[in-house]
This record gives C-alpha cells, structure tokens and sequence, in this order.
C-alpha cells in the first residue's frame, strides 16, 4: 500500500512508537501571541492516541 506523502512529510515516529508532529497556530498572525506561547509551540508533542491508528495507516 502506498504512504500518503503528505503524512510522511508532518509525521514521524519515535524510538518508543509514538507519533510526533509539529503544534499548529505558529504560521501566521504572530504579532498577538505571547513570546511564551511562540516559543511552546514550536516544540514536537505526540498524536493523540484516537488519531494514531490512522496517522500509522498513512505513513
């Protein structure tokens, strides 16, 4: 079965299994958003555990 390239490109796996994606909310309409709230959203957070089963499928 063929990947999804899109999901290959914002999706990857880690040593344990888990997901890890990119956080949304940090490509635009930066001027009213705290220098907190920038900087937390551009760490990795793992895909929630409803969504890993088709995120695994894609990629």
């Amino acid at each position: 079965m063929k990947t999804k390239s899109g999901a290959k490109k914002r999706f990857s796996l880690t040593g344990s299994g888990k997901l890890k994606r990119k956080q949304a909310y940090k490509s635009h309409i930066l001027t009213k958003k705290s220098k907190k709230r920038k900087r937390n959203l551009g760490y990795f957070t793992t895909v929630s555990k409803a969504d890993t089963k088709n995120v695994k499928k894609m990629i």
